[in-house]
This record gives C-alpha cells, sequence and structure tokens, in this order.
C-alpha cells in the first residue's frame, strides 16, 4: 500500500503538485487581468484560496524536488500527516472557492442576464478564471486523497 502513485517524493507527486501550482496560478492570472473583478467577493475569495493552493503546491513541489535529489523517502507518519492536513484545508477552501465563484457565473450569464446588458464586463474571464480552479481543486482532492490512503497504511 506504500507505493501509492503520487506520494510524497515521487514524480507522480511532484506533477501533481505543480497541476496544482500551475492551474491556480492560471486562476489567478485570468481573475486579476478581468476589469471589476475586485467588486464581487466570490471572485475575491476565488483569488485568495488559489493563491493559497499555489504557495502550498509549490512548498510541497519542492520539498517533492528535495527528496528526488537526495533520494529520501518522506513516507513518515508525521510528515504524511501534515501533509494530509494541509491537503484537505486547501482542497476544502478550493472546492468552497470554486463553487462560489461559478454560482455567480451562473446568476450573471443565465438568471439575470448581468453580463448581455454590461457587456464591458470580462465574463468569459470569470468563467476561465473559475474553469481553472476547479481544475486545480480536482488535483488537489486526488492529492488529499492519496495521502489519506498513505496516512491510513501506516
Amino acid at each position: 500500500m506504500r507505493e501509492l502513485p503520487g506520494r510524497p517524493g515521487t514524480w507522480g507527486g511532484l506533477c501533481l503538485r505543480l497541476g496544482q501550482a500551475a492551474l491556480a496560478a492560471a486562476s489567478i492570472g485570468v481573475m486579476a487581468s478581468a476589469a471589476g473583478f475586485a467588486g464581487y467577493t466570490a471572485f475575491c475569495y476565488l483569488i485568495a484560496s488559489m493563491g493559497l493552493q499555489a504557495l502550498w503546491s509549490l512548498g510541497l513541489a519542492c520539498l517533492d524536488v528535495y527528496a528526488l535529489k537526495v533520494k529520501r523517502d518522506l513516507n513518515n507518519a508525521v510528515l504524511v500527516s501534515l501533509f494530509v492536513v494541509g491537503d484537505w484545508v486547501t482542497a476544502i477552501l478550493s472546492f468552497a472557492a470554486s463553487c462560489s465563484a461559478g454560482g455567480v457565473i451562473v446568476l450573471f450569464e443565465k438568471d439575470i442576464s448581468f453580463c448581455r446588458r454590461y457587456y464591458q464586463l470580462p465574463c468569459w474571464r470569470f468563467q476561465l478564471a473559475t474553469a481553472f480552479a476547479f481544475l486545480s481543486w480536482s488535483l488537489s482532492a486526488t492529492s488529499a486523497l492519496i495521502m489519506f490512503w498513505q496516512l491510513a497504511s501506516f
């Protein structure tokens, strides 16, 4: 059970972390380039959540690079339990932020036709940033499940 793909200190774990960080950074970049996003709390929450996700993922990616470079095993129960807590917290925050931003987008697009009335509002950027956030969350949730299974195997 210890040979899970995506566990810390492996190439799979590094790819998961880099994917999370890249998608979170893409979400931040697209949302930050959209004019007027700061007027909506859900979009600001998305930026904050994706910032935390990017920092957490980059930090663990650096740890994975170090472990791969020195060929060190990161299967320590204390270390894995720290990864579990951090992954679950960031995954839940990312999911909540993605859902809230998605709800605002559905409201703007479908319910009140806000995007058709105010064509200067970059709704497509809001949608793209939210899609990147959901993709980042999917990798984060995958990583959180792997870490939980890794901890359960101790």
